[in-house]
């Protein structure tokens, strides 16, 4: 079983979080890719959960771009955004259904850009909510403004009394920093602060973030605005009133859609990523200054947590082992230690005390006994971040063209200190590491397969306590 829901035949896109009557019922955009047929078209499609872990799938005939579902007075109403070809423009719609199941949509609801604040293409993935301040509808929404440069990206707004009519306002967020329009845009507040949620293509490809104590700003930046890596996209938001989940997908390298990928390589590792993929989910908590950090769902944990016998082999360096846990001093060198094989679904956990500003501290994946040929996570103190680093760039020729991925490395909290939490999990070709449940990085593992875990240490003092490699319940 993958701990991360993908569709039969087909990948997951953009997800509508919604929660309703005690289960989660996120909605998400299916496609089918090549796979198209009469029995499978893409559409909206609203999924129904209670751990985030297991899905039932329900069709709702609904084909269109991203959106949001609310709930008034009995009755659903789904925003959704289609597209025209000839002449471009985009459309912001509305149905209704009293049962999640049967939409019907309202042709007369539908409503474009107005050409004068914002630009008739790039006008989608409308988010609507109350405003209890003005006392009525928000709809925010990725646009783009009119004007003179390209850099016109923005989260729009529009506002209206009866969901019906729309009236168009000065965008609640414009840096005019990014030529994409900011897409899947998503607004909350948690304790005293409001969070704008958006994802950009260009300049950065991630899901970001923005904190302020007021709908109408001045949007701060935090340490860390992003939640996840590259491999993280469209992420939005959903409660059940007590916890908050970011619901994106991670892509596959399946498809070269935009035939980018490199001519030559027979692998998928460096391939260029696809729309589309796996659900991941996270969940969300505040710090005390108002940033948000991510750590992982319990249940994906708890359903990977049947323990195995730990086997140990040190490989260089002078180890002192015990029971679960693992230590070396390596001021001026490297040190490595081989774990247990990986399986398709796995788990390793521990903590770890590291000193060495100069030095890093790490984790292997499908390694080989040699400890060379396999994945890498390098967490690095001096540069204080994570960097994933592939299996073809763990070779002499790949090393030489780049030492990391790009957009997969990530920034480590000020917070975190010489102490810290982590937690892998594999899932497939499905990798994220949570470090201290502050920051993931999460990415795909697609040409190097079975081999082990490992720790290393480089530079460093390590202690390795707690170790556990855990394997899906049974």
């Amino acid at each position: 079983m993958s701990l991360y829901f993908r569709p039969e035949k087909g990948v997951l896109g953009d997800v509508i979080p919604f929660y309703d009557n005690g289960v989660f019922k996120p909605f998400y955009l299916r496609n089918y890719r090549g796979n198209r047929d009469a029995n499978h078209q893409d559409s909206w499609v609203m999924l129904s959960t209670t751990d985030h872990v297991h899905f039932t799938e329900h069709d709702t005939k609904i084909v269109g771009g991203t959106g949001s579902v609310i709930k008034v007075d009995g009755i659903y109403h789904m925003f959704f955004c289609t597209f025209q070809v000839m002449p471009e423009k985009n459309y912001i719609n509305h149905a209704v259904s009293t049962n999640l199941d049967t939409w019907t949509e309202i042709p007369e609801d539908r409503f474009a850009s107005d050409n004068q604040i914002y630009a008739p293409v790039h006008w989608r993935d409308p988010f609507v909510f109350w405003c209890e301040e003005e006392n009525c509808w928000w709809m925010i929404f990725a646009a783009q403004k009119q004007g003179m440069t390209t850099r016109r990206g923005c989260v729009g707004l529009c506002k209206s009394d009866d969901l019906h009519h729309w009236s168009y306002c000065d965008p609640i967020y414009a840096p005019m920093n990014a030529q994409c329009a900011f897409e899947c845009p998503d607004l909350f507040k948690m304790g005293d602060w409001y969070y704008l949620v958006f994802s950009s293509y260009a300049d950065r490809y991630q899901t970001l973030y923005r904190k302020s104590r007021s709908l109408n700003g001045p949007w701060e930046t935090p340490e860390i605005d992003t939640f996840d890596t590259r491999a993280f996209y469209a992420a939005k938001t959903g409660t059940d009133g007590v916890h908050r989940y970011v619901y994106g997908w991670n892509p596959t390298r399946e498809n070269n859609e935009h035939h980018f990928d490199p001519l030559g390589y027979d692998g998928k590792d460096c391939n260029t990523w696809d729309w589309g993929g796996n659900l991941i989910v996270h969940e969300l908590w505040q710090d005390e200054n108002g940033d948000l950090f991510v750590k992982p769902v319990p249940s994906v944990l708890e359903a990977v947590s049947e323990e195995e016998i730990i086997s140990m082999k040190p490989l260089t360096g002078e180890w002192k082992l015990a029971e679960n846990s693992a230590s070396v001093n390596t001021p001026y060198g490297y040190s490595a230690l081989l774990l247990n094989p990986v399986k398709e679904t796995s788990r390793l956990s521990f903590d770890v005390e590291a000193k060495g500003l100069a030095g890093s501290v790490g984790i292997a994946i499908h390694v080989d006994e040699s400890f060379a040929v396999g994945y890498y996570i390098h967490i690095d103190f001096a540069r204080r971040r994570m960097e994933f680093k592939s299996g073809v760039r763990m070779t002499e020729r790949g090393g030489q063209m780049f030492p990391y991925e790009v957009e997969l490395e990530r920034p480590l909290s000020s917070k975190t200190g010489e102490c810290f939490h982590v937690d892998v999990i594999v899932s497939g070709t499905i990798l994220e590491i949570y470090v201290d449940n502050r920051v993931v990085l999460g990415t795909r593992m697609f040409d190097v397969t079975g081999g082990h875990f490992g720790l290393y240490a480089s530079d460093a003092e390590a202690n390795f306590t707690n170790i556990k490699i855990l394997e899906e319940n049974r």
